[in-house]
């Protein structure tokens, strides 16, 4: 199966390919469905395009937005544009860009976004015909359903799931919660994630409020746990599914390298089950609670009790220059000091979670500190691991 991450912007991009993403997903500075990600100009596009190409990879640009007729002002320009770098797909939810895509830009495929709500064999058919090359299923459907409309399809359309992330409150992602409630319209990528406040509710005639009672679901009624399918990736194999997708394109960089190299790791063990060293990885990322959604039809165990994500760990540096076997160059990311013992995340499973201390530190001005603090600022330490450029510490 590909393995297919988010990339919200350049570092991130970078990130996903270090830590052995297959493709990537990520959009421009229109038509995608996060807006506020920091996301990609044309020219940072194409040299994207470039290098995952020439490492092997694959680029998929979304223009998943539920179009007004406005927005198709400048979209086949853009495709144009698109065309000529090479894209290796665009994501569409909507049917009239869909249409478009294909009138417009015909070299490009198609790749039919889970906005479209895809749940049974028939809507997936129709994609089919209209020039889908991928359908991209709605997070709602049981391992079941989707084997049954991967049986039910043309073996030339590839079928793709989510795996990891965060989860919608509304059917397949197409929320008005947010618009109704601050005008940023989540259907255009403008989204507040209105969803994981916490609500009151009150007597209509009564001017004071009354909290919603918390009960087994907490108080947090919208509000959804992360999805999380480490474990069961043989599952999906056997049913026939072509790609897994990791949710992700707001989150952080340390996010995407932890994220991205655990399921890696289990993938290339498959039949083989992950670890339960190898499933705490995915702790050590930002996430509320994990939860399998509805691929078991547990759906009654996703609701979560508050909105505040956890994680067991935390992004120290980053590895600016491949290590000499003596020294290597950090970029700092938080603060860490001498005396500090911090973990390697690396896709190098020889050195993953090998620890490293800290015995010295040399500034960028060659001075040695007792501390690294001042982010971004390019620090050297001691290092026996032969760490590569991309590699993380954390703690």
């Amino acid at each position: 199966m590909e393995l297919l991450a988010p990339a919200g912007n350049f570092e991130k991009f970078e990130t996903a390919l270090h830590f052995g993403a297959d493709a990537v997903y990520l959009a421009g500075g229109k038509f995608g469905l996060r807006a506020y990600a920091g996301n990609f100009s044309n020219e940072e596009m194409e040299k994207a395009v470039k290098i995952a190409h020439e490492k092997g990879k694959k680029v998929y640009v979304t223009i998943n937005i539920i179009a007004r007729d406005e927005d198709f002002v400048g979209l086949k320009e853009y495709l144009k544009f698109l065309q000529d770098i090479k894209v290796d797909a665009v994501i569409v939810a909507d049917i009239g860009v869909l249409q478009f895509v294909r009138v417009h830009a015909p070299n490009i495929a198609v790749h039919v976004s889970t906005q479209a709500n895809i749940i049974n064999s028939y809507s997936a058919n129709l994609m089919a015909e209209l020039g889908a090359k991928r359908l991209i299923l709605a997070r709602e459907l049981t391992l079941e359903q989707i084997a049954q409309i991967r049986k039910n399809v043309p073996k030339k359309v590839e079928i793709e799931v989510f795996v990891h992330g965060a989860m919608c409150m509304a059917y397949s992602g197409r929320c008005l919660l947010s618009n109704y409630l601050t005008g940023r319209d989540s259907n255009h990528g403008e989204c507040v994630q209105a969803c994981r406040w916490k609500y009151m509710v009150r007597e209509v005639s009564r001017e004071d409020e009354l909290e919603v009672q918390e009960d087994e679901h907490g108080s947090y009624i919208f509000n959804s746990k992360d999805l999380n399918m480490l474990p069961f990736l043989g599952e999906l194999q056997k049913i026939g599914v072509d790609s897994i997708k990791i949710e992700g394109r707001m989150k952080s960089a340390y996010y995407v390298a932890t994220v991205v190299n655990a399921y890696r790791q289990a993938l290339d063990i498959l039949p083989k089950k992950p670890s339960k060293q190898l499933c705490n990885e995915l702790l050590k990322a930002s996430h509320r609670h994990y939860t399998t959604g509805f691929y078991f039809k547990d759906e009654k165990k996703q609701f979560t009790e508050d909105s505040m994500p956890v994680q067991d760990s935390e992004f120290v540096a980053i590895v600016s220059r491949d290590c000499d076997g003596k020294t290597v160059e950090l970029e700092m990311r938080n603060k860490f000091s001498v005396g500090d013992v911090l973990e390697i995340l690396s896709p190098d499973t020889k050195i993953l979670n090998k620890k490293l201390k800290i015995e010295k530190i040399t500034n960028s001005s060659g001075e040695d500190v007792e501390s690294a603090k001042v982010v971004q600022e390019k620090v050297t330490v001691p290092c026996k691991f032969m760490l590569k450029v991309g590699d993380i510490l954390r703690k």
